[in-house]
């Protein structure tokens, strides 16, 4: 697709779903497809958990939360594309924080931070600027039910626990991180359980969405499925 494409053509996709379903790989395939934006919101809630990590609002895996909220006015997160990768990458106070955001210990306490209201109420700001001009593909839990809920094209993505885990592991160890899989498995779990759960924009399907379910598909397969739906909602081509 163009990317000169007319803005009132260009849509929002709101892509969400359970943790390690590939949601940024996926969303980042259809972004270049479209010529769209893409922005990674949970990359933005692993940024604060770094950030709060760093600077002692957490310790042995507790989340103080009036410290992290203390910790909010003087962050600055912003997104640069990087031409080696063809993808952006995420900085926070201008540091680059794109492997440090996706260490297992983020990863244990993400679901704390993210449930904090502040923390999300901060975020959420950020992205609702970050989309106003349309032709945006942005991934996160509550994308199409709290951040865009009237987002044209709205997909949730889940698989199998197992093979999220999986997925994860294969992830970390092709990095050189030493790690197990059952300690993975349960992160996910627990990760799981505590997005579905918290008080403040938890993890649910929107009403309106359509469930991509890609515990078996290849990348092809899904950018299939993509094109199908894309189809449905705009009438066009991708």
């Amino acid at each position: 697709m163009s990317t000169d494409r007319d803005t009132n053509e260009r849509i929002i996709i709101a892509v969400d779903g359970f943790s390690s379903c590939g949601k940024s790989t996926f969303a980042k395939a259809i972004a270049r497809r479209l010529g769209y934006i893409f922005i990674d919101t949970g990359a933005m809630y692993r940024a604060v958990t770094l950030h709060a990590l760093e600077h002692g609002a957490i310790r042995s895996g507790m989340v103080d939360e009036e410290a992290v909220v203390r910790l909010l006015p003087d962050i600055c997160i912003d997104f640069r594309f990087n031409p080696e990768r063809g993808a952006s990458d995420i900085y926070v106070d201008g540091d680059l924080v794109e492997g440090k955001i996706r260490t297992i210990e983020v990863s244990n306490c993400v679901s704390a931070v993210s449930s904090i209201r502040e923390v999300r109420e901060k975020l959420v700001a950020m992205q609702q600027r970050m989309g106003r001009q349309r032709g945006v593909v942005m991934d996160g839990r509550d994308i199409g039910t709290t951040v865009f809920p009237d987002a044209e094209l709205k997909i949730f993505m889940t698989a199998q626990p197992s093979v999220r885990a999986q997925r994860r592991y294969d992830e970390l160890t092709a990095r050189g991180d030493a790690v197990c899989y059952e300690e993975i498995l349960q992160n996910v779990l627990s990760r799981d359980k505590a997005d579905m759960t918290r008080a403040i924009s938890p993890l649910r399907k929107a009403d309106d969405a359509v469930v991509l379910d890609n515990s078996y598909m290849t990348v092809a397969e899904q950018m299939e499925w993509f094109e199908r739906e894309f189809r449905r909602v705009t009438g066009g081509d991708c």
